[in-house]
């Protein structure tokens, strides 16, 4: 099944460039994880140094609406 459409999760793709550090690139993705609840799906690294990540969270079922009488 193709991570766009999962009907269970959410993905985002993020670019971090060649200069990053394995630390910075945690530190990074750890602020993701904790202020937006995403948590990591998939890593690339290519040869010029770059990553290509794939952060996913669970989706949010939506509440019932309000019955109006």
């Amino acid at each position: 099944m193709s991570e766009n459409t999962d009907p269970d999760w959410e993905y985002r793709p993020l670019r971090l460039p060649p200069g990053i550090t394995r630390i910075s690139a945690a530190t990074q993705l750890t602020i993701h994880a904790e202020f937006s609840g995403w948590e990591l799906s998939r890593v690339l690294l290519y040869s010029d140094g770059s990553r290509k990540v794939w952060l996913r969270r669970k989706r949010s079922t939506p509440g019932i609406r309000e019955l109006r009488t």
